[in-house]
């Protein structure tokens, strides 16, 4: 539970991979805060275009509204100076200057929801989720389900062959993998270290 002081604001990270819950516990939070009848405002970097234009979807199909931003500076921009919570979906979608702005925001009083990937496709951090994580006051990491063998699974195994490091997509390109079921690489190779 969250202590809530008047006029302090503080961090929340919501991390894990892919379709582990990331957006739908962001929507819960920032609804929350709605119903407490406080200033919300809601963020999401244009590249995420998957289900809707304009708003944050789960992939179980929970939905907020949102303000759609280039890069950080149009959200810097965009912030209301009355806003008391700001949450921001997909933040690794957005430069390391998020975390400054996330920063600042905080330090005059602003509750800031972020969610995000924390590693990308080869299980390695996803930039500027380390730095968020390292300043947040509340962090959750949630887990989805391994869809090879049932554990918690922690990383996003893409499924399509792509050699960039962002390739938007949901089911059609990505699934849960745990550590041991996690390949790296959309088509592993024959004779993989450690893997059957």
């Amino acid at each position: 539970m969250h202590v809530v002081q008047a006029g302090v604001g503080w961090v929340e990270v919501i991390s894990g991979p892919m379709f582990s819950g990331k957006t739908e516990e962001l929507v819960r939070r920032l609804r929350r805060a709605q119903i407490a009848r406080q200033n919300v405002q809601v963020f999401k970097p244009r590249i995420d275009d998957r289900y809707d234009a304009t708003a944050i979807v789960s992939h179980s199909a929970t939905s907020m509204q949102a303000t759609v931003v280039d890069d950080v500076e149009q959200l810097a921009r965009l912030v209301d100076q009355d806003a008391k919570v700001v949450g921001i979906d997909e933040v690794q979608f957005l430069d390391r200057t998020v975390v400054d702005l996330i920063q600042r925001l905080a330090d005059h009083g602003v509750r800031v929801i972020c969610a995000g990937l924390d590693q990308d496709y080869t299980g390695q951090p996803f930039d500027p989720m380390p730095e968020l994580l390292a300043v947040a006051e509340y962090i959750t990491k949630t887990l989805a389900i391994c869809t090879r063998c049932g554990a918690p699974a922690s990383r996003s195994q893409r499924l399509v062959s792509a050699g960039e490091r962002v390739v938007v997509g949901a089911a059609e390109s990505y699934e849960a993998r745990c550590r041991r079921c996690h390949v790296p690489r959309a088509e592993p190779t024959t004779g993989e270290l450690f893997h059957d």
